[in-house]
């Protein structure tokens, strides 16, 4: 295949963008780079099969020859980049979206939306299965990233239903592993950036909100496999074992042999939900796709990487 990859310079991006690579397809990755770094796909770059295109994907999009499949993955994705940038990431979910959908109906590509289980908000459903709508609040903070994927779900149906594109969405739970980057302000890279230092892991809240956490490795299988199936509706892909942060902190602390413990800060961050775990049952019926990857062996991969960084 001939793929093109938006956000490809990304934590998810460079690792999709190396996974078709090594199934001999061909890939075209592009970033603007506002959240990305070319470092991230640098061991593609001598690939004959790789190139790169700087570009914003809210503007007009234009790519010679043929493509067969777009995966869209262009935008701010952690809570310290979409508050940095709420209009940039309002706009690459609903611009970005719409031209990626527009060249997608060009090529007759197959298209595959990278969501989010942001779309849930803070669930009054628990887990949360791809029927329920969500609890989100569409003025606060966090909006900016919750109502853009949200738009952009709608979009790529609005393409389906209308122009009878091939469409996917994919709903990405919590994922961690290489290629994060240490300041990105979610809770595994502090976690183990301060874990590293010898420092206090920082808490939230009384830590009891909870999060399942997914290796990178586990999603792409989950996102690969459903590029591949002949299925249209969204699907949750993430690690339905869930714990609390509490619970989290510790286990970073200890698999790490930190000493310094853990402080608490009084308030949580606004519109912090307070559970998030998935319901897997379609990505398991439609996929035959489960996570293999345990938190233990995910988390020394990932501490690995960062004791480079830190």
């Amino acid at each position: 295949m001939r793929v093109l990859v938006t956000g490809g310079a990304g934590f998810l991006g460079s690792h999709l963008c190396e996974r078709f690579i090594s199934e001999g397809d061909e890939v075209i990755a592009m970033d603007n780079l506002l959240t990305g770094d070319v470092r991230n796909f640098a061991h593609l770059q001598d690939n004959p099969r790789f190139s790169f295109i700087q570009h914003d994907v809210s503007r007009f999009i234009e790519v010679d020859g043929e493509l067969d499949a777009i995966l869209h993955f262009a935008s701010p994705a952690s809570p310290i980049d979409y508050l940095n940038y709420p209009i940039q990431t309002l706009k690459v979910g609903a611009l970005g979206t719409h031209n990626t959908l527009g060249l997608a109906k060009q090529k007759n590509a197959r298209y595959l939306l990278a969501s989010t289980s942001e779309i849930y908000g803070d669930p009054l459903v628990h887990p949360q299965p791809e029927t329920y709508v969500g609890n989100v609040d569409t003025i606060g903070p966090r909006g900016v990233y919750d109502e853009a994927k949200r738009f952009a779900e709608s979009m790529v149906m609005a393409y389906h239903r209308t122009h009878d594109l091939d469409t996917r969405i994919v709903r990405i739970f919590n994922t961690y592993g290489p290629r994060m980057r240490l300041d990105d302000g979610r809770v595994v890279p502090n976690f183990i950036g301060q874990a590293l230092r010898g420092q206090e892991l920082t808490i939230y809240g009384d830590g009891s909100q909870t999060r399942s956490f997914q290796y990178v490795d586990d999603l792409i299988e989950g996102v690969y496999r459903l590029l591949h199936a002949d299925y249209h509706l969204p699907v949750n892909i993430g690690n339905p074992s869930e714990m609390s942060i509490l619970q989290f902190a510790q286990f970073v602390n200890e698999i790490t042999e930190n000493a310094a413990g853990i402080t608490y800060v009084d308030e949580r961050i606004k519109g912090d939900p307070q559970t998030r775990q998935p319901d897997i049952a379609r990505a398991r019926e439609l996929l035959g796709w489960q996570p293999r990857v345990d938190l233990e062996h995910g988390l020394q991969r990932t501490i690995d990487y960062f004791r480079e960084l830190v």
